[in-house]
């Protein structure tokens, strides 16, 4: 009975449809809608869908005034899309935009500001209530110009040009299953600019950096080739069984029609699920949950994911850039700051484990900032090595606006990263390392010997080393080693290393070249 229900249900969807095809009502993605947040000082991109050749208006007008700020048209295409692109903006609000064609929409309670996609999976998508201090953080988030857009799972073989959601201020009623990384990093620019922000939070615990990443994206890596043609292959084979499908599901359709016509039983509508419809298949978590938010207007992007491709070594640097370079083309906005996080240490099981998986994704994630306008928060002081979930998510988010506020916001005043390995001398039994990012001065956090660095000779066998701050570099030795060449530091998944900046913020772990 149940399932006769469903096929009612299924049916009377598909008819509406077919019905609803000769006349088609002007419409917005749901990240168009009230309480969002635009971009501010930047063009914005508002688009839709109505009928072919379809006249459309768009104003914009401040709440309590009917007197257009911007008043831009635009003529639907052959195929119902149209896109209008609002003049820049300052940051403020709030304004009421206006659409009028053969019906009106109005969106109201509009702000413009600073918008950001926060993205990965379990760790990004952790939500407040399971975070450090969860029951003091929601009584207090009170930011009504803070807005949150949460994107839900949906994975997909094909583009989706909509997503199911809506923006909401944040409220203690709100925040509780919002990312708290996300939410943490705009509660830290919202207090330094003093503007509305905008979060969009599309996330998935346990998901590869595959799934998120656009075809453009794999196609500008040559080290990804494989994968490129892989989905190349899904998708040529996908088409060539379109038109079997579809004698299949127009005997259906005749069939359904008699059915319901006499009473009959009612059987299965025939499926043809694209075979990238999983969270774990190269983009599709990218058409499902990225691609029907662009070309919305944004600042930038946060990235909180790599546990799941622990295994990838160097691989994840390229799968890095592939990431990066697609959703910088598909959003056509520049090269818009990407910061990502560094995954926190943790003590990775399995029978097959590695403790230098982990430092290997490290490596990986350091080599990334290597792509123009990039930055990564280190987190190697404030995991859990017995939980892959830290909770403070606080102090995560609060390293990510560091980032912004010093390279996309100009703030000079700003220090947002700890020391980044430089370059090493030999000097004869020791090595003497430099750092980037050194800022005040070196330090031990704990006010104790500087500790997880080792040193190895010409056996390549690296043994515990004694390391001592001099000025701004680091001196390296070991009685057990006279003729040293290289150095590690943090070379291990269990590393909680006490080495930071007089600023408070943590080394992240490197090996020198053998």
């Amino acid at each position: 009975m149940k399932r006769q229900g469903l096929m009612i249900l299924v049916t009377g969807y598909v008819l509406c449809f077919m019905q609803l095809l000769g006349h088609t009502e002007v419409t917005l993605p749901h990240v168009i809608s009230d309480n969002m947040v635009l971009q501010r000082d930047m063009s914005v991109p508002i688009w839709g869908w109505a009928e072919a050749n379809e006249n459309i208006t768009v104003t914009l007008s401040k709440h309590d005034d009917d007197e257009p700020v911007h008043a831009v048209s635009a003529v639907a295409d052959a195929k119902g899309n149209w896109r209008i692109d609002l003049p820049s903006m300052q940051a403020g609000g709030p304004y009421t935009l206006r659409l009028t064609a053969s019906n009106m929409l109005e969106l109201t309670n509009v702000l413009f500001g600073e918008v950001w996609v926060c993205s990965g999976q379990s760790n990004m998508e952790w939500p407040v209530r399971a975070s450090k201090d969860s029951e003091a953080e929601i009584a207090a988030a009170n930011y009504p110009t803070i807005r949150l857009f949460d994107v839900p799972r949906r994975p997909s073989g094909l583009l989706q040009k909509d997503v199911e959601a809506d923006w909401y201020e944040t409220t203690p009623e709100t925040i509780a299953n919002f990312s708290a990384v996300a939410y943490f990093f705009g509660r830290k620019l919202y207090n330094n600019l003093n503007v509305p922000i905008g979060l969009i939070n599309t996330s998935w615990g346990g998901t590869r950096i595959e799934p998120w990443t656009p075809p453009a994206g794999f196609a500008s890596v040559p080290a990804l080739e494989t994968i490129s043609k892989e989905i190349e292959e899904t998708h040529a084979t996908y088409r060539q069984q379109i038109p079997e499908k579809m004698k299949e599901i127009e005997a259906w359709l005749a069939e359904t029609r008699k059915a319901l016509e006499t009473g009959a039983r009612l059987t299965q509508m025939p499926q043809h699920v694209h075979p990238l419809t999983h969270h774990a298949r190269p983009t599709g978590l990218y058409n499902g949950m990225v691609h029907s938010l662009v070309p919305y207007a944004i600042r930038g992007a946060i990235w909180y994911q790599g546990e799941s491709n622990l295994r990838d070594g160097m691989l994840y640097h390229e799968k890095m850039k592939a990431l990066i370079n697609g959703w910088r083309e598909v959003w056509a906005q520049g090269d818009f700051p990407f910061y990502f996080v560094q995954l926190a240490p943790f003590n990775y099981g399995g029978r097959n484990a590695s403790p230098f998986f982990l430092p290997q994704i490290w490596e990986a994630q350091m080599a990334t900032l290597a792509v123009p306008h990039t930055g990564m928060a280190v987190t190697t002081d404030i995991g859990n090595l017995k939980d892959i979930h830290p909770r403070n998510k606080q102090e995560v988010g609060r390293r990510l606006a560091l980032w912004a506020l010093a390279k996309t916001y100009s703030r000079e005043d700003v220090s947002y990263s700890g020391p980044l390995y430089k370059s090493m001398t030999v000097e004869g039994n020791i090595i003497r390392l430099s750092f980037d990012f050194v800022e005040g001065g070196l330090m031990a956090r704990d006010e104790k010997p500087l500790t997880w660095f080792e040193i190895a000779g010409e056996d390549k066998q690296f043994v515990e080393a004694k390391a001592t701050i001099d000025g701004d570099t680091i001196v390296v030795s070991s009685d057990a080693v006279a003729n040293p060449i290289a150095v590690r530091f943090g070379w291990h998944q269990n590393a909680e290393p006490n080495l930071v900046n007089k600023e408070g913020l943590p080394a992240s772990p490197f090996r020198t070249k053998l």
